[in-house]
């Protein structure tokens, strides 16, 4: 019998020691950038209640979510039935929705916001509130493979809950064009919106259909077009005119500021009056308003990679706010970073009325925009700095104490484990990236000296171990 060839599930993939390398690189720049803006790290478990999960996501959100069989036992065969009597041939037909809560309890994350909403009212009495936190760890969702979509992936979050306070999405801003610049990705673009905006087109459409439907279409437009999206809206109920009317609003052109005017106009033409101060799309473009004030107040300079966009709407149904999404644009990849306000996300799990706000950046899309640009740093993936080579059992004995001195150093060595061949030690050291190869042969050993080869140049140069610390250091 043929054994069978091992394999990963679709979505999944194994990283090895370069990747991780490289993928450390990107957290490191991320969590060093959320550090300093005062965020501190968190982590939730992988499971989580599916009455956690589900309702928070929308429709389709809930679609996507990895449900985890109940017990690793409780199909199992009893007495020639195949499910247990829990669930009934009434519960079969009635379908998945009355099924799976008997079989299925939990499931994997979907994102790190709601686990997050989830802690804060769990732990509610023993935080500081604003309560600032960033958390790095992946998610999973039952998506269709392509690049840069994966079924298993990390994300990098940020939030803070327990504060409107609109200086909170000035400093999103401000951290997502640092992190990007920092990573070499400065070819990019911060889109920022506000779904009382997204509101006020809705409004002005004379209320057919549903916000979430209208939402829902727009979040699709650069993936669909606007041909897409007109059929999508017409199976929805949406007329005509009110598509047409639709598109007037999602064209309106110009800088930050000369939107936020036309909007303003735009809606009082459509007939969007503003009732009083918290109307949603008025108080959504004093929203922006405010944000651009703060970037200003901060000294924010990269204002060409911020753009007011209208037909940003991102699709998870708990955003009340102000919305943001990142698309690096010398690469052809979906956003690589998106969140936005939430007013009453604890409200879900008993705790209403506090707001946050966060985002997330998708740490695999990064990576394959870094690698496309070829934006690493070359001595990312290189684990080991030195190389110490063994020339027979004298030698090797001879350079232990040298090992140990360039580790106490802190400078990451190894001693090739065998006396073979140089070219071997070599290849070996090619192979790892290792930038350096220490050598002490018979002469040098007796003149107390080494041979320090650089593989990039293949300079040699004869030096003291005190003179190799300091080249090394």
């Amino acid at each position: 019998m043929s054994i069978p060839k091992p394999s990963i599930p679709q979505g999944t993939r194994d990283f090895g020691p370069a990747v991780v390398a490289r993928r450390t690189y990107i957290f490191g720049v991320i969590r060093r950038v959320f550090e300093k803006f005062g965020y501190a790290p968190l982590e939730t478990p992988t499971l989580e209640n599916l009455s956690v999960l589900t309702g928070k996501y929308g429709e389709e959100g809930d679609q996507l979510l990895f449900k985890v069989l109940n017990s690793g036992n409780f199909l199992k065969k009893q007495k020639g039935e195949v499910i247990k009597e829990e669930v009934t041939a009434d519960d079969l037909l009635a379908g998945p929705k009355t099924v799976l809560p008997k079989i299925a309890e939990k499931g994997l994350r979907y994102d790190l916001t709601v686990p997050f909403a989830r802690y804060v009212v769990m732990n509610r009495g023993t935080l500081v509130f604003p309560f600032k936190r960033y958390q790095i760890q992946p998610v999973w969702r039952a998506d269709r493979p392509q690049r840069g979509r994966y079924r298993e992936f990390y994300q990098c979050d940020a939030d803070v809950v327990g504060t409107d306070s609109l200086l909170c999405e000035a400093e999103i801003v401000l951290m997502m064009s640092e992190a990007l610049t920092t990573l070499g990705l400065t070819d990019h673009t911060i889109k920022i919106n506000h779904r009382g905006v997204l509101g006020a087109f809705y409004q002005a459409l004379g209320g057919e259909g549903t916000e979430v439907d209208l939402f829902t279409a727009i979040d699709k437009l650069d993936k669909i077009g606007r041909e897409g999206v007109e059929q999508e809206l017409a199976g929805r109920g949406f007329s005509v005119e009110a598509t047409e009317k639709l598109f007037d609003l999602l064209g309106v052109a110009g800088s930050f500021e000369e939107k936020l005017d036309r909007l303003l106009a735009a809606f009082v033409t459509a007939g969007v009056e503003p009732d009083n101060a918290t109307t949603d799309g008025y108080r959504g473009l004093q929203d922006l308003s405010r944000v651009l004030e703060y970037l200003r107040g901060f000294g924010f300079e990269k204002w060409d990679n911020l753009e007011f966009d209208v037909t940003l709407a991102r699709g998870l149904s708990y955003y009340t706010g102000c919305i943001f999404e990142i698309k690096i644009n010398n690469v052809n990849m979906g956003s690589v970073s998106g969140g936005g306000r939430y007013d009453n996300l604890t409200g879900a799990f008993g705790l209403p009325g506090v707001s946050g706000v966060g985002f997330s950046f998708g740490v695999d899309r990064l990576y394959d925009c870094l690698e496309e640009l070829e934006l690493f740093p070359a001595a990312v993936a290189a684990t080991t700095r030195c190389l110490i080579a063994n020339f027979d059992p004298a030698s090797e004995a001879a350079v232990l104490p040298v090992l140990r001195r360039l580790r106490e150093a802190g400078v990451a060595t190894e001693l090739y484990p065998e006396s073979t061949k140089l070219a071997k030690q070599f290849k070996y050291a090619d192979g790892k990236g290792i930038p350096y190869v220490l050598l002490q042969g018979p002469e040098e050993r007796t003149n107390g000296q080494f041979k320090l080869k650089t593989l990039a140049t293949g300079t040699e140069q004869t030096l003291t171990l005190e003179q190799v610390l300091a080249e090394l250091r």
